[in-house]
């Protein structure tokens, strides 16, 4: 008999009234709190005046649930929210898609840059550190909703999903499965791990474009891997060879090496990433 991670993790934290305090809605804010530390940190290492810090934070916000809601809406659900509009403002009923996320807070971001009067790959570049950090909370908050889980599997850390069982039901015929949302977490934490390290010790970030691409390449590559093992999120996805997340990853990819490519034809890889003094 093998041995499975029973998981059975309330969602919940705490009630305050008609309030309800949820681990994904606490781990969404600290993930917005920890990016304001750090990007404070740059803005400081770079002399950039803080009140400009406040305004990021806003477009940052607004790109991220914007982008995120109405990208599940178009990208998988479309027919149903169309016909239940008001549904789309009810994000706490679930429904939030990384890649309408990633638009969203592309287009908000170009719209930061004008205003600030920077170059476009320049707050690219320093955004994406935060948005790998970013990406570990949620997957982790992902987690304690167990949702967004993969195919079953009997690799000896695979989880059983207890909560998404009738109460009662017998825990042995429970399916165990691939726990993805640990698998995307762990990926995201390094990418941060390696980006913010690129940053502060090398000169990668005297090279407009090299920290975004190489977010570009490793986010969505291992999100096109680790789909493999991920059950689908919506029916029309059954079937397809590569789900909608895989489809959606591939452009990403591609900008992502066009674009580091692009950047060492005209400059030299030791130089790039040269180690500071």
């Amino acid at each position: 008999m093998l041995a499975f991670i029973n998981w059975n993790v309330n969602p919940d934290i705490f009630h305050l009234g008609p309030l309800t305090i949820r681990w994904y809605g606490l781990l969404f804010a600290l993930s917005f709190y920890l990016g304001y530390i750090i990007f404070k940190k740059i803005y400081n290492l770079e002399n950039i005046h803080l009140d400009w810090l406040e305004k990021l934070t806003v477009y940052m916000f607004l790109g991220t649930v914007i982008g995120a809601r109405l990208g599940h809406v178009f990208f998988y659900e479309p027919k149903y929210f169309l016909q239940n509009p008001m549904e789309i403002l009810k994000i706490w009923h679930g429904g939030l898609a990384s890649h309408g996320a990633a638009l969203g807070i592309l287009l908000a971001l170009y719209l930061y840059a004008r205003k600030i009067k920077k170059p476009y790959l320049w707050i690219l570049d320093r955004i994406v550190i935060v948005v790998a950090l970013s990406g570990f909370f949620i997957r982790t908050g992902n987690l304690m909703n167990s949702e967004i889980y993969g195919h079953i599997t009997h690799v000896p850390w695979a989880f059983k999903f207890m909560r998404e069982y009738p109460q009662g039901f017998p825990v042995s015929k429970m399916d165990p499965r691939h726990p993805t949302q640990i698998y995307e977490a762990l990926v995201y934490l390094l990418i941060f791990v390696g980006l913010y390290f690129f940053y502060l010790k090398t000169k990668v970030s005297e090279y407009n474009g090299v920290l975004f691409s190489l977010f570009l390449i490793d986010v969505f590559a291992a999100r096109f891997i680790i789909e493999f093992f991920k059950e689908n999120q919506v029916a029309f996805e059954q079937g397809m060879k590569l789900n909608m997340g895989q489809w959606l990853s591939i452009p990403f990819v591609l900008i992502g090496l066009f674009l580091f490519i692009r950047i060492l034809i005209k400059n030299k890889f030791q130089d790039i990433f040269e180690i500071k003094k």
